[in-house]
């Protein structure tokens, strides 16, 4: 389809450092609209103001994404000079809410290393490699798919540190508690050769399909709802745990890989107790003293 969809992800790709799934997520979105309007550099104010009825039975949060991608992809066709109008203006402005991450309390937390830890005193290659995960998942807020990725190479030698490629090929430090070090040193030990990844499998390293179902497996042996628990979850659980400990939230965009601190600041809900406390506790005129 449209040569200047393939110019727009082109930009994309070339300027912004958009991953594939991205730019696949993309094209999906605007050869879709392609197919209600036609031609979307020729598309009219009134074409587009079809497309809201056409994804009627859409999540709100898919169509706020698709909308998304249709303003980006006139704004590009205007600085480009493929058009002077901006036709997406037809298009309303959702206001999706981002769903609030699921979260894990201290207890659960607990329940899931204590098994893991259990597990992995038979020294069998399978439940060392579990608690490496679980420190890793919980102690660096690793994605799923960064943590399953790691190579070798990415383990610390001198410095408590992993370098980590994220979304859209940005590289970030992230700090390795000393327990995800010892777990690591443990993995190290039996874990099978001759691969660059640190978590091999036999076609290429761990899948994120693979390492959910660990997780899962996981917590029901730890007598944990497994609807409740996955890599993301446990992501979550380090930042919100971090906060609940005082964490600074441009310290924890940092650690987590977001662009954005808007995306960290969904974490601020579920730490609402902690600043009623400070403030009781900390305020100037916080201490029992009455006002005058």
């Amino acid at each position: 389809m449209g040569s200047a969809i393939d110019s727009f992800l082109a930009m994309l790709a070339a300027e912004r450092g958009a991953a594939a799934n991205t730019l696949a997520a993309y094209r999906r979105d605007l050869e879709g609209s392609e197919d209600v309007v036609g031609a979307l550099e020729t598309a009219s104010r009134e074409d587009l103001a079809r497309l809201p009825g056409a994804w009627a039975d859409l999540a709100p949060a898919t169509v706020a994404r698709k909308i998304s991608a249709l303003r980006q992809f006139y704004g590009f066709c205007i600085d480009d000079g493929l058009r002077e109008d901006d036709p997406s203006t037809a298009l309303p402005r959702p206001q999706a809410r981002r769903p609030l991450p699921k979260i894990l309390t201290h207890a659960e937390v607990e329940a899931l290393f204590k098994t893991a830890e259990d597990e992995a005193a038979s020294e069998r290659p399978a439940a060392v490699r579990m608690l490496a995960l679980l420190e890793l998942l919980y102690g660096s807020g690793l994605r799923a798919t960064e943590l399953v990725a790691l190579p070798v190479s990415a383990v610390p030698r001198d410095a408590p540190f992993l370098t980590i490629t994220g979304k859209g090929g940005q590289q970030r430090m992230v700090p390795v508690s000393r327990r995800a070090q010892a777990a690591i040193s443990r993995w190290m030990e039996v874990r099978p050769g001759g691969s660059v990844f640190l978590f091999p499998s036999r076609a290429k390293h761990l899948s994120r399909i693979r390492l959910y179902q660990l997780v899962k497996e996981l917590a029901a042996r730890a007598g944990i709802d497994p609807a409740k628990v996955s890599p993301h979850v446990l992501r979550h659980a380090f930042a919100t745990h971090l906060l609940e400990g005082g964490a600074d939230l441009r310290v924890l965009q940092t650690l987590l890989g977001h662009a954005d601190i808007a995306t960290t600041q969904i974490y601020t809900h579920v730490d609402s107790a902690r600043l009623v406390a400070l403030v009781n506790e900390r305020h100037p005129l916080a201490g029992g003293r009455g006002a005058s």
